[in-house]
């Protein structure tokens, strides 16, 4: 059995790829989206975590130096605790 090279493929696919057009979507009502008052409140929650900078590069220098330890349980005891949660919020009608 002979296998063709793959350069055929290549330049079959990169015609397909050039001939392929984009379209913009339509304005009007059918473009527009609504959020629901639960998915606003969640978009714009004041109570979502915010990025720490110097948390992450204090934990990089850590794990450069060779000093940054896993306490796995305590991520343990947080991912049984998760998914307990999560189990319980499911049975809830």
């Amino acid at each position: 059995m002979k296998i063709d090279s793959t350069t055929t493929t290549a330049s079959t696919f990169g015609e397909t790829r050039n001939r392929t057009t984009v379209t913009q979507p339509a304005a009007g009502p059918a473009a527009e989206v609504h959020l629901s008052d639960l998915a606003a409140q969640l978009q714009f929650s004041g109570d979502a975590p915010t990025f720490d900078a110097s948390r992450v590069a204090e934990i990089s220098q850590a794990i450069a130096e060779g000093r940054f330890t896993i306490n796995a349980e305590a991520i343990a005891d947080r991912l049984i605790a998760s998914a307990s949660e999560l189990v319980g919020s499911q049975r809830r009608p």
